[in-house]
């Protein structure tokens, strides 16, 4: 018996502007990048205000009310780092743990999250940006390379220990990356997905390489349409 896969297909894909067409797994939920980061003075940011009225009143007291602002504050002050780096796709992962006999039994939920950015490079052929995107690391950053339908592709991942900053636990976060050459030459296209589950490293690896392996620079819903045909 052959299984289907079961593809849910987000209106970013019909974006007439995209340039890069990939699939998540179930658990991944995307952020909504354009409506959290509206510009000013937009009906963007309207709709927004729109939507947070309501749980702004909901509140069921001013000092909620006030760390809720703090905290959606930050959450855009966070994503608009990312965009200036070229970000232009994040999405919040959360799995429950089901790896072994112990996980079974705990179900421990599993937090990731992966974005999709975009770096301008030096023209080259697409082999040559994949292995440079890799060179420089850290002696202890893992490096694959391989070629998928999209193209040629690097892979990395290293362990970060992060600096004790106000009492906060330094927790490792394991950090993915895929490396796609854009077919142009001169851009690349970085999956990033970083978790702080060291320890299911092997299925995270296993996640963002099944994400990079579905990739495509070509539009897939042009030539699945009856137009097309």
């Amino acid at each position: 018996m052959t299984t289907v896969p079961h593809f849910t297909v987000a209106d970013s894909a019909e974006d007439p502007d995209a340039d890069i067409w990939f699939a998540e797994p179930a658990g991944f939920t995307a952020v909504p990048l354009d409506a959290l980061l509206p510009p000013p003075g937009s009906p963007a940011t309207d709709d927004l205000r729109a939507v947070l009225t309501p749980l702004l009143q909901a509140a069921p007291d001013e000092p909620t009310r006030q760390r809720f602002i703090a905290q959606l504050a930050q959450g855009q002050q966070l994503l608009g780092a990312l965009r200036e780096e070229g970000t232009v796709h994040c999405s919040i992962g959360l799995h429950r743990d089901d790896v072994g006999e112990d996980a079974v039994r705990d179900g421990r939920p599993l937090l990731s999250f992966f974005t999709v950015s975009w770096r301008a490079t030096a023209v080259a052929p697409r082999a040559v940006t994949a292995a440079r995107a890799v060179t420089g690391l850290d002696t202890q950053t893992r490096v694959e390379y391989i070629e998928l339908p999209c193209g040629p592709v690097t892979f990395s991942e290293n362990v970060l220990a992060p600096r004790a900053v106000g009492g906060l636990p330094r927790t490792p976060l394991i950090q993915f990356r895929a490396h796609l050459p854009h077919p142009d030459c001169k851009r690349l296209a970085v999956f990033t997905l970083s978790a702080a589950a060291v320890d299911r490293r092997d299925q995270y690896r296993a996640v963002l390489r099944q994400i990079a392996t579905l990739a495509t620079f070509d539009n897939p819903l042009r030539s699945a349409s009856p137009e097309a045909s």
